[in-house]
């Protein structure tokens, strides 16, 4: 069994398995996109699964500050309603 890695989340700051978070993407196209899978190429920001850390990370537009862009809102929706869908 080796290492697990970490990673800390955009909402909360916590360090955390990252099997266990969001992963949100921004490609070499300037593309925004969730990625269940954690594999796709690009910058990636790390969100905890829970609805806590979503909200705070909507209320405080995190990831406008984790990809230094603005971020479309439809993009934060999409992230709320595939948690809440869950």
């Amino acid at each position: 069994m080796g290492k697990v890695p970490m990673r800390m989340c955009i909402a909360c700051r916590g360090e955390v398995e990252k099997n266990s978070l969001i992963r949100i993407v921004k490609n070499a196209d300037k593309e925004i996109f969730i990625d269940r899978t954690g594999k796709a190429a690009g910058r990636g920001a790390y969100i905890c699964d829970n609805i806590e850390c979503i909200e705070k990370c909507v209320k405080t537009r995190g990831l406008n500050r984790a990809f230094s862009t603005d971020i479309d809102k439809e993009i934060y929706e999409k992230l709320k309603g595939d948690y809440l869908a869950k």
